[in-house]
C-alpha cells in the first residue's frame, strides 16, 4: 500500500510504512510499528486503568459480517440503530451483503450513504500514551452519481481525515479498494472512531476491513 508522508497536528492520514515496522497479522496491512519510544512508555507504565465496558478490546467486525444480508441484496439502517458493535450515527447507511458487489474483505461492506449520508462509530479500548493506527478499506458505490465519493474519520469527536475515492472505471465486480490509515495518540483508555459520508445522496463511499493497531511510529 502507497501511504503519505508527514503528520500533520496531532493525527496523520495515509501514513507511511516506517522502517522497523513489522506485521503482526495475517492481513498484510496490519502491523505494529515496534519502536524505541513504544517500547520505553511501556515499561514505564505500571498499570492502567480498566477500559469502560461497551468498549472492545480492538476493533470488532471491521468487515461488517454481522448481521448477516441476503446474499445479493443489502439492508438499510437509520441513525440509532446497531449493525453488529457498530452504531449509526447520522443518517443512513446501506450494508451490502455477499455477491451484491465485490468485498474487500468477508463477504459483506458498507455504503457510508443509505437514502442520504450517514456514518458510523464504534468504541474500543486503548491505553493512555500509545500510539494507535486505524487502517481500513475505501471504495465507492460505483451504481450512481457523483463520480467522486467524500467523507470523514474522527477520533474521539475530532476531524482526523478527509477521504475521497474516484468510482471512474470501476465495477461492483472491480471496486478498487485503497488503503487508507490514522494515526492518533490516545488519551483515555477507550478511544471512538467514527466514519462519516459526507456525499449527500444514495451513492456513496465503501468502506471495508476496518482495523487498529497499536504503533510506536510517532505522530
Amino acid at each position: 500500500m502507497a501511504i503519505d508522508a508527514t503528520p500533520a497536528g496531532r493525527f496523520a492520514s495515509d501514513a507511511p510504512r516506517l522502517r522497523g515496522c513489522r506485521p503482526t497479522h495475517a492481513r498484510p496491512w496490519r502491523r505494529l510499528c515496534a519502536g524505541a519510544g513504544l517500547a520505553a512508555a511501556l515499561a514505564g507504565s505500571a498499570a492502567f486503568a480498566a477500559a469502560p465496558a461497551n468498549a472492545t478490546s480492538g476493533l470488532a467486525d471491521g468487515s461488517f459480517e454481522t448481521p448477516v444480508v441476503t446474499p445479493g441484496t443489502f439492508q438499510t439502517f437509520s441513525s440509532g440503530q446497531l449493525i453488529g458493535p457498530w452504531r449509526v450515527t447520522n443518517g443512513s447507511v446501506d450494508l451490502i451483503g455477499g455477491g451484491f458487489w465485490q468485498a474487500s474483505d468477508g463477504r459483506q461492506s458498507l455504503d457510508l450513504s443509505g437514502g442520504s449520508a450517514g456514518g458510523v462509530t464504534q468504541t474500543f479500548a486503548t491505553r493512555p500514551g500509545v500510539i494507535y493506527e486505524v487502517i481500513y478499506a475505501l471504495a465507492g458505490n460505483p451504481q450512481g452519481s457523483p463520480a467522486v465519493k467524500t467523507g470523514q474519520v474522527f477520533i474521539n469527536g475530532a476531524l482526523a481525515q478527509n477521504f475521497s475515492f474516484d468510482v471512474t472505471g470501476h465495477t461492483v465486480a472491480n471496486m478498487g479498494y485503497v488503503t487508507r490509515a490514522v494515526r492518533f495518540r490516545a488519551t483515555g483508555v477507550s478511544s471512538t472512531v467514527h466514519f462519516s459520508s459526507t456525499t449527500n445522496s444514495a451513492y456513496g463511499p465503501v468502506i471495508d476491513d476496518v482495523g487498529v493497531d497499536r504503533c510506536g511510529c510517532g505522530v
